[in-house]
């Protein structure tokens, strides 16, 4: 599990026959107080407790589970780790938060065709998907994960309970799949999403001091272009409308 910087660990995703988010570990580790950012796709919630028990950290020490969307490559193998760490809580955005204590899984699969390719994964029952979230998020909050700031930024458009959390004084943003190396962008044709929302968002991490771009997919990115985002919104601004 590499060390981006203090407080700050990356789980890289496993992608097979469908694509498995990255996680990333937040907070100092002797604080006995981390979070975990996105679970993963099916099947890979062994992958990712391995990863955290080789760090040599204790499971115990995993609070949480912060989601930055709900979409099955991120929330996939939710059950698997919280079937380990039976403690851990889950955050999300409201938007998102409010469709799973409902049993409404269109923000997991996105579209019907989806749904029902990705049901044929072992272990995916109709209400996989159905559980109460610990606590939801609106944006703008400070949370304290392990000692470090991290804040809370809701960033429609790729789904429409995506959040991004900002390490304001090192200059990290987890963006989840709103925007990604290579000027890439997460799409925008799933349920809840909405080309223009993204814009709006993608426009907003701009204005903000970003060096290091930890996102959901892809590679990581260290020492990002002071320009690197606004030039991704000048890339796609004819599609996102």
């Amino acid at each position: 599990m590499p060390k981006v910087t203090e407080g700050v660990c990356y789980i890289p995703g496993q992608d097979g026959f469908m694509p498995d988010a990255h996680a990333y570990v937040l907070g100092i580790p002797s604080s006995q107080d981390l979070s975990l950012i996105d679970a993963g796709f099916v099947g890979k919630g062994k992958y990712k407790i391995e990863s955290i028990l080789r760090e040599g950290i204790e499971l115990p020490a995993v609070k949480r589970i912060i989601l930055t969307h709900t979409h099955l490559d991120h929330i996939g193998c939710l059950a698997e780790i919280r079937k380990e760490l039976p403690w851990v809580e889950v955050w999300t955005h409201r938007l998102e938060a409010d469709l799973l204590e409902q049993g409404d899984d269109r923000a997991v699969y996105g579209m019907k065709m989806f749904k029902t390719l990705c049901q044929l994964q072992p272990g995916l029952k109709p209400d996989s998907f159905k559980f109460k979230v610990d606590r939801k998020l609106d944006g703008g909050e400070t949370l304290d994960l392990g000692g470090v700031a991290w804040e809370v930024l809701h960033i429609p458009g790729h789904s429409m309970g995506s959040i991004g959390l900002y390490h304001r004084s090192a200059k990290i943003m987890i963006p989840g799949d709103v925007a990604y190396a290579d000027h890439a962008i997460g799409r925008f044709d799933l349920y809840g999403a909405n080309p223009s929302d993204l814009k709006k968002s993608l426009i907003r991490l701009s204005e903000l001091e970003v060096d290091t771009l930890l996102p959901g997919h892809n590679e990581i990115v260290k020492g990002l272009p002071n320009d690197y985002l606004a030039k991704t919104v000048r890339q796609w601004e004819a599609y996102l409308k």
